[in-house]
């Protein structure tokens, strides 16, 4: 062995033996941390050693990340690193700012955990304001033991240095091994592929992700799952979305108005509405079923010439269509925050779902008591970091994801929606032959690129332009056909949920909710009683119905606007569930809001972004980069300004739109269990 290590180029063993110091250096403030400032009311050995595994893979990639620059330079010099004074020198000076910094900043995150109970964040930067330097600095300078600890952190980084010294000049002292092409391309390829995994972190399909430590709602265990440098950065770079104190509490009035909050206080800024129970309803089973970007207009419920989902319009005749449904904005990951959160995800850059701060929520999901809950996903929930969105929010949620299923991967995406329903209904069965009623988000994916379509049970064909009627097609707003065959085999596997749950037994006491996440890249159509391509509404508006035999009366159309915030306070309001809202959804079916309702979007055109209110007859918006505003009446010419016919209106729309956006603003960062 010691052979083996001996013919290794000491440039190469210089890296390996620098990545085993800077891993070491935080594996020895996980143990502090660990035995000095974990606290956590969960005492499950399993739990804790699953934050540990975590926390070291998230430690292994940032010592992998600084590693590389070392690695690049030993490779490239080969073996003049080692004779090289100015590669000596530079190396000396980056390990030093590296060793340095990281021991900094991980005694500032075990002084900021000690202090707030969070790990470092950008948050800590406030403390630096102009005029308030001054107070703080003597606030830590009398709070803790300063002198004492700059000259222990001296002493620590003395003798790391030491041995740092001591390390380069003994392999510096051995004689250079000397490779041939390619030993040493063997030697870099090698290298480059164990970089790179420890960096990737995960044996799936997407790299670790922060949102992977919390698989719990205790901060303790969260806290000991990540690594502190790393979550710092992840909050860096969504510092842009925040929230104005001043104006949330100007506009806070409208929207507690408008929400028919219990107490509404501009102080306290509570947004509590107590919604009671109904013990007389029946405790149906609930699948939400999240249609991949399934907008109206390529539905058939909504006119469009080529018919290609009548599964769906079956199912949609069967029960209440959502006639006038919108999302906040064109993203899945931003539907699957709204929907679950009931805000919507305003965020300028990244999604909610990859912003730390953002995914502790009171939501109306974790209020269904005596239900399972259940996620549902054909893929990975690292995507978008999407698994913290339920696991920080729902209490005792089962995911179930790729990798958990029988069926091999599809695509991309994971496992193909027939298999997916195939084996989510296997789940659905077990829980109601139990008798245990449950809660269930089931999101299909296949609807879009790269466009895969299965054979299902043998009977899904596609089509090609010489089965279908062109002349129709080109007024549909489908850009392609296997668009197209994609949105026929979502409406396929919507066929085959339903005669899933007729034969696995749960189709009676169920209630399916089914919705868009966003609409479709569609070429310019006509059809819809709104321009909304020219609008640019059109991309919000999304199908959405509703389905129980025996629970939901047939033939129902409700045009006044629907949102998917309001999905959740719907469903429990069907079963007789109480629950306390504080989002910003409302009940669909509430008969007393059939004239003022109106539901909050955003949307681009000609690539300027908006955010609006939508309702019955109006339109209004707010370009969020000119701060123009605008009022279009509907029922009249809906491509029209009338904001100066109208002032009165526009004043109210102005000052409830404003609600919104700002009172989401705030609820993202401040709506904490």
């Amino acid at each position: 062995m010691q052979n083996f290590w001996k013919n290794i180029p000491r440039y190469i063993r210089y890296v390996v033996v620098q990545t085993l110091y800077l891993f070491l250096l935080m594996v020895l403030f996980r143990v502090i941390f660990y035995l000095f400032f974990f606290k956590s009311t969960i005492t499950s050995s399993a739990v804790i050693t699953k934050a540990w595994y975590l926390g070291l893979k998230f430690d292994l990639r940032l010592t992998l990340i600084l590693v590389v620059p070392i690695a690049i330079m030993a490779v490239i010099t080969r073996n003049r690193f080692f004779t090289s004074k100015v590669i000596r020198n530079i190396n000396r000076t980056y390990v030093f700012i590296v060793f340095t910094v990281l021991t900094l900043l991980f005694i500032l995150d075990l002084g900021h955990y000690d202090y707030l109970g969070i790990r470092l964040d950008p948050s800590i930067l406030r403390f630096l304001a102009k005029g308030e330097r001054a107070d703080n600095a003597r606030m830590v300078w009398q709070s803790y033991p300063v002198v004492r600890g700059f000259l222990g952190i001296f002493v620590f980084l003395y003798l790391v240095f030491r041995v740092q010294r001591r390390t380069w000049n003994r392999l510096a002292a051995e004689p250079p091994v000397y490779l041939r092409n390619w030993p040493f391309t063997g030697y870099v390829t090698g290298l480059t592929l164990l970089i790179a995994a420890g960096i990737y972190g995960n044996f799936a399909y997407f790299p670790l992700r922060w949102s992977q430590a919390m698989f719990t709602r205790d901060n303790g265990v969260t806290s000991l799952g990540l690594n502190p440098i790393l979550y710092f950065v992840s909050n860096f770079s969504v510092q842009g979305d925040t929230y104005d104190i001043n104006l949330t509490k100007k506009y806070y009035p409208y929207i507690a108005e408008y929400l028919k909050v219990d107490k509404p206080d501009v102080e306290k800024l509570d947004y509590r509405r107590t919604v009671p129970g109904d013990s007389t309803k029946p405790k149906l089973n609930v699948i939400l079923v999240m249609l991949e970007s399934t907008g109206a207009a390529p539905t058939s419920m909504y006119n469009n010439p080529m018919q290609a989902t009548p599964n769906m319009k079956r199912l949609a005749d069967s029960g209440i269509l959502f006639k006038n449904f919108y999302v906040p904005a064109i993203s899945t990951a931003k539907t699957v925050f709204g929907v679950t959160t009931g805000l919507p995800d305003i965020t300028a850059v990244k999604t909610a779902s990859r912003h730390p701060k953002m995914l502790d929520q009171r939501i109306v999901m974790d209020q269904f008591k005596g239900y399972e809950r259940l996620y549902l996903l054909g893929g990975n929930t690292n995507w978008a970091n999407i698994r913290a969105v339920f696991t920080n929010n729902v209490e005792g949620i089962n995911i179930h994801e790729e990798g958990m299923y029988k069926s091999g991967k599809a695509d991309v995406w994971g496992i193909s929606d027939y298999d997916l329903i195939t084996e989510a209904s296997e789940i659905f069965k077990a829980s109601n032959d139990q008798k245990k009623p449950f809660v269930a988000f089931l999101q299909l994916a296949d609807n879009h690129p790269p466009y895969t379509t299965t054979s299902g049970a043998g009977d899904f064909k596609k089509v090609t332009e010489k089965d279908i009627d062109m002349e129709k097609f080109k007024k549909s707003g489908f850009v392609s056909i296997d668009q197209f065959n994609a949105l026929r085999y979502e409406d396929y596997n919507v066929g085959h949920l339903i005669d899933m749950a007729r034969k696995d037994g749960y189709l009676n006491n169920t209630v399916f909710m089914f919705f868009g996440d966003h609409n479709c890249i569609l070429n310019p159509y006509s059809f819809m009683p709104l321009p909304e391509y020219e609008l640019a509404t059109g991309g919000v508006h999304v199908t959405a119905f509703m389905y129980s035999p025996g629970h939901v009366a047939p033939q129902q159309v409700i045009n006044t606007p629907g949102s998917l915030l309001d999905i959740y306070p719907t469903m429990a309001s069907m079963v007789g569930m109480p629950y306390n809202n504080y989002t910003l959804g409302t009940n669909l079916l509430d008969s007393t809001r059939v004239n003022d309702k109106y539901v909050f979007v955003t949307y681009l055109r000609n690539q300027q972004p908006y955010y609006a209110l939508i309702g019955d007859r109006y339109l209004y918006e707010i370009n969020m980069v000119t701060a123009a505003t605008a009022l279009y009446d509907l029922q009249a010419d809906p491509t029209k300004n009338i904001q100066a016919q109208q002032p009165d209106t526009a004043k109210n729309l102005d000052n409830l739109t404003r609600g919104f956006y700002e009172s989401t603003r705030y609820l993202m960062f401040n709506n904490k269990k």
